[in-house]
């Protein structure tokens, strides 16, 4: 099979691999139709997460080729969504759907214990925790965001803690940030200010509904947030971006008592966290990746009846083969580029 591989900093390749066998008798193998490069494989990529080389992505859409005999939910032919993050199926964590609390500990596609995503064929254990199949009435380009990037927007913006009618603040509009801004409003902010530097994100941010915020630096997104809530500071920031610059920004204009709400993926090096400024204006700071099985409860029934809108995230085709140039143009981060699906 192919599968596209991060060879060193700026530089992938799609490469011949053995076909997967099936990881465990509870274990599935998964023909991709759909793959997508998430902005924490942009990571990976420029070398702020040095695992190399590495078989690289972690949101796929395809059908199920080969089942174990304990898989009881699934069987060869299936359509199948993936979750992006893999737990043990079987513990008191994972039966909360939630793999970040795994007591065997969280795995997540594509970062070198598991198989990456961008490939011919996938291997999938605990398959009948992992897949799901692909809802009636739910899109091609639905079913790809809900494998992480709508599970993972949505998750921040609960995490976040408003109140019916709040603001928050969104810092990054990514794909991640996109799909946070949509679950806000969809779960009752009053307003969701968003802040990016790239101007085609925020308009397109504007359209779903965000107020935007011209800021480039901490101190610009305090005061712009400040004079946008009347002196009281953004009730929740969701920090879809996670660099030092944005994490300065989140506690800069969240407002005394307020959450900051953390998704994105930081580099290796430690944050010098403001402590001080948090007890002293009781801060809640609250982190994760995304609990994506347990995001579906929510999600499937809110992307079937339309109440959360999916288009308009997904920009740029290309196919496997052309993992270089794919990379290429999502590494841009152009308000042009939103997302990049490979059809292999």
């Amino acid at each position: 099979m192919r599968t596209v591989v991060v060879e060193e900093p700026g530089r992938v390749s799609v490469q011949e691999r053995l076909d997967p066998e099936l990881p465990s008798a509870d274990g599935a193998v998964v023909a991709v139709e759909a793959s997508a490069i998430c902005g924490s494989d942009l990571h990976l990529y420029d070398g702020d997460l040095p695992l190399f080389p590495v078989a690289i992505g972690h949101e796929a859409v395809g059908r199920v080729v080969e089942v174990g005999p304990d898989v009881a939910r699934f069987a060869v032919g299936d359509r199948v969504l993936v979750a992006a993050v893999a737990g043990c199926g079987r513990c008191d964590g994972c039966a909360t759907g939630d793999p970040v609390t795994c007591r065997a500990g969280p795995r997540v596609f594509g970062a070198g214990e598991l198989g990456g995503a961008q490939s011919d064929l996938l291997a999938v254990p605990a398959a009948d925790f992992q897949l799901l199949e692909v809802p009636e009435g739910v899109s091609d380009e639905a079913a790809l965001l809900l494998t992480d990037n709508l599970a993972t927007g949505w998750a921040g913006a609960r995490r976040a803690e408003l109140a019916p009618g709040g603001t928050v603040a969104v810092l990054g509009l990514g794909a991640v940030g996109l799909c946070a801004v949509r679950a806000a409003l969809v779960q009752g902010a009053g307003r969701v200010l968003a802040v990016d530097p790239v101007e085609g994100r925020r308009r397109r941010a504007a359209a779903a509904g965000a107020t935007i915020l011209d800021a480039s630096t901490a101190d610009a997104v305090r005061d712009a947030v400040f004079e946008a809530t009347d002196g009281r500071g953004a009730d929740a920031v969701i920090d879809a971006v996670a660099t030092d610059a944005t994490l300065d920004a989140a506690f800069a204009a969240v407002r005394a008592g307020g959450t900051i709400s953390v998704l994105g993926v930081h580099d290796m090096a430690p944050y010098p966290l403001p402590v001080l400024t948090g007890v002293y204006r009781s801060i809640t700071l609250r982190m994760t990746t995304a609990p994506v099985q347990a995001a579906w409860r929510d999600l499937v029934p809110l992307v079937q009846d339309g109440r959360l809108d999916t288009t308009g995230i997904f920009t740029h085709d290309f196919a496997l083969d052309d993992a270089a140039a794919a990379y290429e143009a999502a590494a841009a981060r152009s308000g042009d580029c939103m997302k990049v699906r490979f059809h292999p």
